[in-house]
């Protein structure tokens, strides 16, 4: 909107000049097109209509001008203050203008252009309509009721630094096809709403605060849509975000809803304190969260349900009063690096036909259950990391579907997964450790476990009940009870498990149950390898029995298993069994059993025969293979250490962390030759400071770090746990010691990650608990100094910060990694490396786009590194995938090419503020 600069005349208002106006009617009158009007402090009760366009200027805005507020004042018959008519261009500097009712218009625009700086807008509320346009900077408005601002309007309109305070109603209230921006705008104390989006109109919020509302935050309904982006909502009465309906969002990475339509999506937001949920979607609506933080909250983190379609991104949700994510009716729910902490209820509820997708997330200490699932839900879980709660990790019920992959459960106070009903489940490479039982299969529908690795669970590892049950490979080690027991009516097919170091029995087959397992070593059960008890069957054949307490098979009266090609090795007794059991025994073989009890080749391989008891043995002699070792225990593989050097070295960029890494492997190395040769090793400090921005690769390095230092004979296991100020401070006195304990426990044997560890030492100083995480940490570094290696990473100069904290901290780590940025052309071979493994190409040009793409990204805060490279292929995804959805019948080129057109613009630019791309930018 333009504004004349320089008015053709200026006519001044109540100065007391006898040749000036005594009010603005008269000012107006007299004013032609272009002229500003300069009035003087005081109050002028008057409806002024404006038709021509001119500027009001108050003279207590200018220098040295006179004191005191300009107050227009309704006459009180109704009339607004103000009035500005199509076709106007005004300027408003400096007035209060105040109308006769709070519930009653103070000043409508009806149309024209307006531009108001300071001042105020009370008794009143402020209308647009029509087809007005307005830029509204650094002005209150306060004392409405009903509504504070009513806009709908064709026009433009911006609010910049501006204050609405204290309506009696809703705050603001969108409609029509309004498009409207708010930039550094604080809207608190509202009774109601505080900003209500209805129709077809759109929202954009920057930098803005809602405070206090006495209903919802953020009120989204019908086909409106809604962009926040660093913004706070705290306080509200009921739900901070709601959306009831919203308009299609056209891509997961569009920028704008005005430019590019659709949705209600949050960015870098805060939503906090709330009385219901922090944000509740229903009816037919979209909703997008990136890297936002919910907390607080009476509620609900997140609720969605109807129709709802929920994108979550790198969003943390902290303290919740109840279920941190509830996903029902037919919602469906996507979310990707999400962190769920403090749940007073559940993690996630799924329930009705609701769709859940997580991936990549973390869900910690909740009360109840993190994942539960019911109704018809389906849930696809990957890359998720559950920990401590008193209740299952996972419990699915009635008829549920569930995907859970590459998935680590622990410190569970029931099963680390629970399932029921009639659930249908897949477990891929699920981890469950520290539980009371691993896995509880009484599902009737069909369960597959793949992969999983179960330990030291208080009770069985595994327990498999009726329904078409699936084991293929995966261990179950150091059950507190059982390692598999196979309950009544069961009969599952368990084909290359291994169980390890029960403390009861390897494998326990209920009376009634009739497992088929194939290929199944259990090694060294403090009781039996293979228990059947009283009516119990099934197949056991190619199976292995290792050091077991026990005999390694113990047969119940009346259990008729048949046992085919079982090796026992380094047993007592090899087989046992009550009066009336009746195996099949076909080519089982003992190696070293002292009392080989195996029916021989007189006994007929194949034949039921009932069992001796007592001191004797079989009627025929056993068949022994004890001096040949065949089917010793083989050791577990180990990775080699030039493997892992080229894992590292094939890693993009960190040249100087590669040569720092290499240099410290020729170090250990001399230093394990030289206790090898009984030679005194030199002094050496494994633990790493890893400093450098976020993306860099420090994760990464951290984990390959450890598999080296195993590889090198300096770690046993060379796992890696990550941690952050979360898991190690507590909230109470004598909490922290024990949290500390517990994760530096898990990482024995391997590294312990401590993730922006300056948070333990903030430059502000503190009186919290993270001293004491501090103090425990340096006592266990001392205590267990060849168990464990601990990398404390974060950004450089907080680390250093950090270090010098503390003098144990200073003591211990002594050498720094440092994590550069990625350059532009390592950004793009990341991105063509995500092409890759996905099965795209990238043409010439989109290599080129990228290079000038990253280029043009600002290097500051919220650069991502290796993140921006993710998000810049995933735009690139998307914006092709719109690009060949025009095409009516691609070729298989066209579906996996990107191009330079599929390259973003970076956001804050012309091309992406333009929405010039289907679909947006990242």
């Amino acid at each position: 909107m333009t504004v004349p600069a320089q008015p053709t005349a200026a006519h001044r208002v109540g100065t007391g000049d006898p040749a000036d106006h005594p009010g603005l009617a008269s000012a107006l009158a007299a004013a032609a097109e272009g002229d500003e009007i300069r009035i003087a402090p005081g109050v002028y009760r008057e409806a002024v209509r404006i038709e021509r366009s001119v500027t009001l200027r108050a003279l207590g805005t200018e220098a040295g001008g006179p004191a005191g507020a300009v107050v227009l004042a309704a006459p009180g018959d109704g009339r607004p203050a103000l009035e500005v008519a199509a076709g106007a261009r005004v300027l408003v500097d400096g007035l209060v203008a105040e109308g006769d009712a709070a519930d009653r218009p103070a000043v409508v625009l009806a149309g024209g252009h307006t531009e108001w700086t300071g001042g105020r807008i009370g008794t009143g509320r402020l209308e647009v309509h029509g087809n007005a346009a307005l830029a509204m900077t650094d002005t209150t408005l306060a004392g409405a009721a009903l509504a504070g601002v009513l806009l709908r309007t064709a026009g433009a309109v911006a609010f910049t630094g501006c204050r609405l305070h204290g309506t009696d109603g809703t705050g603001i209230v969108v409609g029509g096809p309004t498009r409207v921006r708010l930039l550094r705008t604080d809207i608190r104390d509202i009774t109601g709403s505080a900003i209500r989006v209805r129709e077809d109109s759109a929202v954009t919020l920057h930098d803005c605060l809602v405070d206090g509302a006495g209903r919802s935050g953020l009120l989204v309904e019908d086909r409106g849509s809604a962009l926040l982006s660093d913004c706070r909502i705290r306080g509200c009465a009921t739900d901070a975000v709601r959306v009831l309906g919203s308009s299609p969002a056209p891509g997961a990475e569009a920028a704008d809803p005005q430019a590019a339509g659709g949705g209600v999506r949050l960015r870098d937001c805060e939503l906090s304190g709330s009385g219901g949920d922090s944000v509740r979607a229903g009816g037919r609506s979209e909703v997008e969260l990136a890297f936002c933080t919910l907390r607080d909250s009476g509620g609900s983190g997140l609720s969605a349900g109807d129709d709802a379609r929920v994108r979550i991104t790198g969003t943390r949700i902290v303290r919740t009063g109840a279920a941190a994510l509830v996903v029902h009716g037919s919602a469906r729910l996507t979310a990707r690096e999400a962190v769920i902490r403090s749940s007073a209820a559940n993690g996630l509820v799924a329930a009705d036909q609701s769709v859940v997708h997580l991936d990549d997330s973390a869900m910690d200490e909740c009360a109840y259950s993190p994942v539960h699932a019911g109704g018809s839900a389906e849930v696809r879980l990957r890359g998720l990391r559950i920990t401590r709660t008193p209740e299952h990790g996972a419990h699915l019920v009635a008829d549920a579907r569930a995907v859970i992959e590459s998935t680590w459960i622990s410190d569970c106070g029931m099963s680390g997964v629970d399932l029921a009903g009639s659930v249908r489940a897949e477990l891929r490479g699920v981890a469950v450790h520290r539980t009371r039982n691993g896995v509880t299969a009484a599902s009737r529908g069909r369960t597959l476990l793949h992969g999983c690795e179960i330990a030291d669970s208080e009770r069985a590892a595994a327990v498999l009940g009726p329904g078409d049950q699936e084991v293929t490979g995966g261990s179950l080690v150091r059950a507190g009870t059982a390692g598999l027991v196979v309950e009544s009516g069961a009969a599952p097919r368990v084909t290359g498990l291994e169980v390890r170091d029960a403390a009861g029995s390897g494998v326990v087959v209920a009376g009634g149950a009739e497992p088929r397992l194939s290929g199944v070593r259990v090694l060294r059960p403090a009781k039996n390898g293979l228990i059947v008890d009283s009516g119990g069957s099934g197949v056991f054949e190619e199976c292995e029995i290792v050091s077991p307490g026990f005999p390694a098979v113990h047969l119940a009266a009346t259990a008729a298993p048949v046992l085919r090609r079982i090796r026992v090795q380094d047993a007592d007794e090899d087989l046992s069994g009550d009066p009336g059991a009746a195996p099949t025994v076909e080519e089982c073989v003992s190696v070293r059993v002292t009392s080989p009890q195996w029916p021989g080749p007189a006994g007929a391989p194949g034949r039921k025969e009932a069992l001796p008891t007592g001191a004797g043995g079989p009627a025929a002699g056993p068949v022994t293979d004890a001096g040949s070792g065949v089917g010793e225990e083989a050791p577990e593989p180990e990775e080699s250490l030039d493997d892992l050097l080229g894992e590292l070295d094939r890693l993009i960029g960190l040249r100087r962390v590669k040569q720092d890494v290499a240099s410290l492997v020729k170090l250990m190395r001399m230093v394990h030759r030289r206790e090898a040769a009984g030679l005194a090793a030199p002094p050496l400090s494994r633990h790493l400071v890893f400093a450098g921005n976020p993306g860099t690769g420090k994760t990464t390095v951290a984990r390959l770090y450890g598999r080296i230092l195993a590889a090198v004979g300096l770690l046993e296991r060379g796992h890696l746990v990550e941690a952050d100020r979360s898991s190690l401070v507590g909230e109470y006195v004598g909490h922290t010691g024990p949290k500390t304990q517990r994760v530096f426990q898990e990482a024995m044997g391997g590294v312990l990650f401590i993730d922006e560890a300056y948070s333990l030492a903030p430059a502000a100083g503190g009186n919290d608990f993270a001293q004491e995480a501090v103090a425990t940490l340096v006592k266990l570094m001392e205590d267990h100094r060849d168990a464990v290696v601990v990398i404390v990473a974060g950004y450089p100069d907080e680390m250093e910060h950090f270090i010098d904290s503390n003098p144990g901290l200073a003591s211990r780590f002594n050498r720094t990694l440092l994590f550069e940025d990625y350059d532009d052309a390592e950004l793009v071979r990341i991105v063509e490396q995500h092409a890759d493994s996905h099965q795209y190409e990238l043409t010439e040009d989109a290599r080129e786009a990228l290079g000038a793409h990253f280029s043009r990204v600002p290097r500051d805060h919220r650069f991502g590194n290796g993140r921006s490279a993710r998000q810049a292929f995933q735009a690139m995804t998307e914006r092709q995938a719109y690009r060949v959805a025009e095409i009516e019948a691609p070729s298989e080129a066209d579906l996996v090419t990107l191009t330079g057109q599929d390259v973003p613009e970076p956001a804050g630019t012309a091309g992406a503020a333009a929405g010039a791309a289907p679909g947006g930018s990242a």
